[in-house]
């Protein structure tokens, strides 16, 4: 090989040598920035946040809630202080109403076309312009088949006196008035005073009765597994552990309907890293990360792939993937801060009745 030709490639190689750096930084161009995420307690795969934090140079700061309630106090101290919250439907709404969420520019977000049809223009957030889905489920009744020998399908079973001191209900404001409430015959989002009174007298009528051993959130799954109660109301994800860990479990939605919720990732206003917020939402719909926080949490995926990827047992699983005339026959919870007083009203006649 002459000598031109090997000063020609010794500075190709320099040249290369020097690129490189370069290419890797406009494959990573929010390298350097942090973004603070406030989600729900273990909610996501861990592993995700370290793969995140390689692929793009970006460090998570990652900070929990406990309850909506608690997130929405948090965000009106300071939304800006935020970049990536998982808000659950309802409050979606009513941060859209307050003009706490950014829209989302979904030419950062390409991987958002992958999402479940259904799933893509929600009641509290129309087409999806604050928000995207990350995980979605049911409520409904979680039974032991070895001490339940009715047919569950309709709430009423969980009024019914044979099943005394055996029924666990949920200590949630809406969901458990939900569950009376679609038991009636009224929506979840009922505005209706006379609803919500017939709600809580149903409510009230059950624990003079002596049916509810309890009111429970997270607890009642392992009480479940444990068989110290026939029947409790639970959402789907927690469901889906109880019945891993007892095959006597099964799970149902009841006929007169339920709530389908879905909890969200938005962006708080005023956040200073809205492209890189909007870099981990999208990734976070890639199909490999979405399937791996699907097997962490146990909740239903919003990503067509990885519903499509589903093992058989997986598809035909009405829990972890309900069919669609259980989804039609479901509805969001939507904001009711507007008459939030009646619900608390007739709450705590619920809870405080003997």
């Amino acid at each position: 090989m002459n000598k031109r030709i090997v000063v020609l490639v010794l500075a190709a190689l320099v040249a290369l040598a020097t690129l490189t750096p370069v290419l890797a930084e406009a494959e990573k161009p929010y390298a350097g920035t942090t973004l603070t995420v406030c989600n729900w307690y273990d909610y996501i795969d861990e592993a995700v946040i370290g793969m995140f934090e390689e692929e793009t140079g970006i460090s998570i700061n990652y900070v929990n809630f406990t309850t909506n309630e608690e997130l929405y106090t948090k965000l009106e101290a300071g939304a800006g202080n935020y970049d990536v919250i998982f808000p659950s439907d309802y409050i979606i709404e009513r941060l859209i109403k307050d003009d706490m969420l950014e829209e989302l520019n979904y030419e950062n977000i390409p991987n958002a076309q992958g999402l479940l049809d259904w799933i893509k223009n929600p009641d509290y957030d129309p087409d999806s312009v604050h928000s995207l889905a990350y995980m979605w489920g049911t409520v409904g009744i979680v039974y032991n088949t070895t001490m339940v020998d009715d047919p569950v399908d309709s709430w009423g079973i969980l009024f019914d006196k044979k099943y005394a001191g055996q029924v666990l209900m949920m200590n949630s404001i809406r969901d458990t008035m939900g569950v009376a409430l679609k038991y009636l015959g009224y929506s979840m989002n009922t505005d209706d005073p006379k609803a919500l009174e017939e709600a809580a007298a149903l409510l009230i009528q059950q624990k003079k009765d002596g049916i509810v051993d309890g009111y429970f959130v997270d607890e009642t799954k392992d009480k479940m597994v444990a068989g110290e109660a026939a029947l409790a109301v639970m959402w789907s994800g927690d469901a889906m552990y109880a019945m891993e860990k007892n095959d006597d479990l099964a799970y149902a939605v009841p006929m007169e309907g339920s709530n389908v919720w879905i909890d969200g990732m938005c962006i708080p206003k005023g956040s200073q890293n809205k492209e890189a917020a909007e870099c981990f939402i999208n990734f976070l719909c890639r199909e490999d990360i979405a399937r791996m926080n699907m097997d962490y949490i146990w909740y239903s995926t919003p990503v067509q792939a990885v519903v499509d990827g589903m093992s058989e047992e997986e598809f035909n699983d009405a829990t972890l993937n309900p069919p669609q005339e259980v989804i039609d026959r479901c509805e969001y919870f939507l904001d009711v801060s507007d008459y939030y007083d009646i619900y608390e009203e007739n709450w705590m006649q619920v809870r405080i009745a003997r």
